[in-house]
């Protein structure tokens, strides 16, 4: 087994400092890679648990997502603990909330002037410590000490596996889990927030048997290689997300993607189209139309227009690289001072080079611009 961490992007004097970590061998060896890098930098322990919920949990991966179990194997022996050990949890690597509003866009082979599958992908977050971005929802006085900015540690994580799909992804802080990444089979996937109108104030909770949000990402790129045997995957999985609502956009090397939602009274919704395929923070269930969406609110954080933006950008069958980078640009969060949130990175998924490729914020240069990191290519 092999496995290294090291910074590319940002550094200790900008806002971000990102850690690519590659780790090589079986399973519980990679497990064992990412247990030693939470303890070195996640300022993380395995968190007790019901020993009921555990139980059923370890059962549920070891079913369902072997390779998820065996890495927990490996998690459990970087801390020496018995990994058996039904009344700790050895996943969920952060103190980090799930959720975001972003933008994201997969666009088929038949739209682009290469003929390669591309998707654009904008992570839109907050760019506070957690204790004032509770202040943000509540109205409530801003910590003395808020801490480090929740997003300014994020991770690349590179898993090549003896058996299995390798993969690369991008992740908040969830050692474990991913925001967006690429398999070797040029599956992608990313999170978004589900309906960014109807969000609630993060809270911690118990983990429970299956499969968080951020896990989904991670759990899709670790057993499929295209979006047929993704939707049967979500389908027979067992998902929880304690209220934070998410949707997830899929596309794979053949052109085709969806968008995975779930809806009231557990409706599960796969939605499909022709043609470049936008998704931003409200649910597409209930407005499939990008032409017929209705006019945005204080509280919408410009998901309508960023979807009409977008379709209108990456609609008239002519889509490159740079024309894919530009019309992901025209949507991010501008540097508006004193907003609380900006675009922390932005990725392009070339579904058949296999590709990553992403560039990350570091700060606001004058006159109301993000400085962000050369763009950086990553490959399974």
């Amino acid at each position: 087994m092999t496995h290294t961490s090291t910074v590319v992007a940002g550094g200790d004097h900008e806002f971000m400092t990102v850690r690519h970590l590659v780790a090589e061998g079986d399973q519980v060896s990679i497990g064992h890679a990412i247990g030693q890098e939470a303890r070195a930098r996640a300022n993380w322990a395995p968190a007790a648990i019901d020993p009921r919920v555990g139980k059923a949990r370890r059962l549920w991966f070891e079913r369902n997502w072997r390779a998820h179990y065996a890495r927990l194997s490996g998690i459990a022996a970087a801390y020496g603990i018995d990994p058996e050990r039904d009344d700790l949890s050895f996943d969920s690597i952060t103190g980090l909330p799930s959720g975001s509003g972003c933008s994201a866009v997969a666009v088929p082979a038949s739209s682009t002037v290469d003929g390669h599958g591309l998707t654009g992908r904008n992570y839109d977050f907050f760019t506070s410590g957690f204790d004032d971005l509770i202040a943000e929802f509540t109205g409530a006085e801003p910590a003395a000490n808020p801490g480090a900015p929740m997003a300014s540690r994020p991770y690349v994580l590179t898993t090549r596996p003896q058996h299995g799909l390798a993969s690369t992804a991008v992740t908040m802080g969830d050692l474990d889990g991913a925001t967006e990444g690429i398999n070797e089979a040029g599956l992608a996937v990313a999170l978004l927030l589900a309906d960014v109108t109807s969000v609630e104030p993060p809270s911690e909770h118990t983990s429970l048997a299956g499969l968080s949000v951020m896990q989904v990402p991670r759990y899709l790129l670790d057993t499929c290689e295209d979006t047929e045997q993704a939707e049967i995957a979500l389908r027979t999985a067992k998902l929880y997300d304690h209220g934070v609502g998410i949707h997830y956009l899929v596309a794979d090397a053949s052109g085709r993607s969806f968008v995975w939602e779930r809806g009231a009274h557990d409706a599960e919704h796969v939605l499909t189209g022709d043609g470049p395929q936008c998704v931003t923070n409200h649910p597409l269930h209930r407005y499939p139309d990008t032409a017929n969406l209705p006019a945005d609110t204080d509280e919408s954080m410009r998901t309508y227009e960023r979807a009409r933006t977008l379709a209108k950008n990456t609609g008239d069958g002519t889509v490159s690289g740079a024309s894919l980078r530009a019309a992901m640009d025209s949507v991010a969060m501008p540097a508006t001072p004193g907003a609380p949130w900006r675009t922390l990175w932005r990725s392009v998924f070339d579904h058949d080079a296999r590709t990553m490729s992403t560039r990350f914020y570091l700060g606001d240069s004058t006159g109301e611009t993000a400085r962000y990191s050369d763009e950086l290519t990553f490959r399974p």
